[in-house]
């Protein structure tokens, strides 16, 4: 698969699943995973977890996807924005940074997860 393929496919993945329930993201992450979410870190897939699940219940409409090789062969730079709605609350734009790291062919983890809300727009 190309890089775009499988950013493409990630995506979709991610946040059908984060959508269903944060726990079944855990897979994707380990114990070098970091988050930044609204400015708060945290590491490893068990805190990375935590944090997801702490934001409550969500549903993400993705609107655009940008997708870069990184330095490394093995990783995929991921860029999203879209609309999150927490808690059945009124859709708030988003922007979250992904960097993907194979572990072996055709398989990758989240090192990296950077969300941010997007105010007044």
């Amino acid at each position: 698969m190309s890089a775009e393929e499988v950013a493409k496919a990630f995506v979709a993945h991610f946040y059908q699943t984060f959508d269903a329930g944060a726990d079944a993201l855990a897979g994707l992450f380990n114990d070098q995973s970091m988050l930044t979410f609204e400015g708060t870190q945290v590491q490893g897939s068990a805190a990375v977890i935590a944090k997801l699940k702490s934001v409550g219940p969500v549903k993400h409409s993705v609107k655009t996807t940008d997708i870069q090789p990184s330095s490394n062969p093995n990783a995929i730079v991921i860029f999203v924005t879209g609309a999150i709605q927490i808690g059945g609350d009124n859709p708030l734009h988003f922007c979250e940074f992904f960097h993907l790291v194979g572990t072996a062919p055709g398989q990758y983890y989240v090192h990296n997860d950077v969300f941010r809300l997007n105010y007044g727009l």
